[in-house]
């Protein structure tokens, strides 16, 4: 049996679900170190994982530190420190093979390759190029297959522009041989390194044009919470009437200003829409006024509630989409810029499982009642929800990984 290493770090929703992938390979009789955010190691660790909290500080005092940091994170200053503080973090662990996610993939390549073991990338968006879309951070529809192609090997070349540096100073910094990001990443594609992409391919079929060792294994889910009971106020409220619209932005994090203007939009278009609504805070901080057919909650396992609502208000995040397409209820699209959002929002719409996506930004009153009067009403939209659901049902993704690492092993 091996020692699995998953380096990985962000939100609740980049972690959790590596966390179950991390308990399946521990079934399977395999030892399981992973990296997590401060705030998620003592959960992890209760689960039965080895978990390794990576402490970085990349913001600075203000009111919204939170979001400071989020958005430091990406650059290339950010990067280095995570990477530097996640080797610490695992120094002394012996991995006989590696899973990492994009953030933490610079150290992990690098470290994989200074241990000689196999590394394999997660993703929970595509990233690599393809006609058959664009790529999924850019807030784009398709423009034919040309074009989607040419668009993202431009925004593969960008990132290994940006990152270069990075790339250099660990490759330095473990010994390993100068090499440019850009060459690396042609190295890895030509040795058909494996890179497992954790949605389903009945959502995003695996495209055509990808290279072999490209592969779609279904979604992966976060961990079933033991001993969780729903709060009283809660069952209360869904007992107490029609199945409600939930809304909530999941972990996105957004100024004090924007929270206050969604509060208010939320607000009058959950009553001009005429349906009882839950109003999840997250990270954003949402709340409205507490009245008989509007209640505010906090977190609560999607696994648990989605399946009771009549549709789910979110922002089209990769996990919150797969969770309300495994409960088979339609979504009204808040997709935010700079992200994968928009890119689910609009394959949801392709799908028919949700309605035309409203950017969050953009968001009005009569827009959004209008859109969630159409998820409730329209037929058409749960029909494809459910359709989606029974097909998500039928695949195993956390087997798919096990599958693939005990093929590394094997290999190596």
């Amino acid at each position: 049996m091996a020692h699995v290493l998953i380096a990985t770090y962000g939100s609740r929703g980049d972690t959790m679900p590596l966390a179950r992938l991390g308990l399946r390979l521990q079934r399977a009789g395999h030892g399981v170190t992973i990296t997590t955010n401060t705030e998620l190691a003592a959960e992890t660790a209760a689960l039965g994982l080895d978990a390794r909290a990576v402490d970085i500080d990349l913001g600075e005092p203000s009111g919204e530190p939170s979001l400071r940091d989020a958005m430091a994170l990406v650059k290339p200053a950010g990067i280095r420190q995570l990477s530097r503080t996640l080797l610490g973090a695992v120094e002394d662990v012996p991995a006989d093979v590696m899973l990492m996610t994009p953030f933490a993939e610079p150290a992990g390549q690098a470290l994989a390759e200074a241990r000689g073991v196999p590394g394999i990338p997660l993703r929970l968006q595509p990233v690599s190029a393809t006609c058959a879309f664009p790529p999924s951070l850019l807030a784009a529809r398709s423009a034919g297959g040309a074009l989607n192609l040419t668009a993202g090997r431009a925004a593969e070349r960008a990132v290994d522009t940006l990152y270069n540096g990075v790339v250099a100073d660990l490759r330095r910094d473990l010994g390993l041989p100068r090499r440019s990001a850009r060459r690396l990443r042609r190295d890895r594609a030509a040795a058909r390194r494996p890179i497992l992409g954790g949605w389903s391919p009945a959502v995003l079929p695996r495209p055509a044009d990808w290279r072999a060792g490209l592969d779609v294994t279904g979604y992966w889910w976060s961990p079933e919470p033991e001993g969780w009971a729903p709060p009283g106020e809660l069952e209360a409220f869904l007992a107490a009437g029609p199945p409600p619209v939930l809304i909530g932005l999941g972990s996105l994090m957004v100024p004090a200003a924007e929270r206050d203007r969604l509060s208010v939009v939320l607000d009058d278009a959950l009553r001009r829409a005429g349906v009882r609504g839950i109003v999840q805070s997250g990270g954003a901080g949402l709340r409205v006024p507490d009245r008989a057919d509007v209640l505010n909650i906090g977190a609560v396992p999607y696994s648990w509630l989605f399946p009771r609502v009549a549709a789910v208000v979110h922002s089209c995040g990769a996990g919150t989409t797969g969770s309300a397409l495994r409960a088979g209820v339609p979504t009204v699209p808040l997709p935010s810029p700079g992200t994968d959002q928009f890119f689910w929002a609009n394959r949801l719409h392709a799908l028919g499982a949700a309605t035309a996506p409203i950017p969050r930004t953009k968001v009005t009153v009569s827009a959004l009642a209008d859109a969630i009067r159409a998820a409730v009403d329209d037929a058409a939209y749960r029909a494809a929800a459910r359709a989606l659901s029974s097909a998500i049902a039928a695949e195993d993704g956390a087997s798919a990984v096990l599958e693939a690492v005990e093929r590394a092993i094997t290999i190596s």
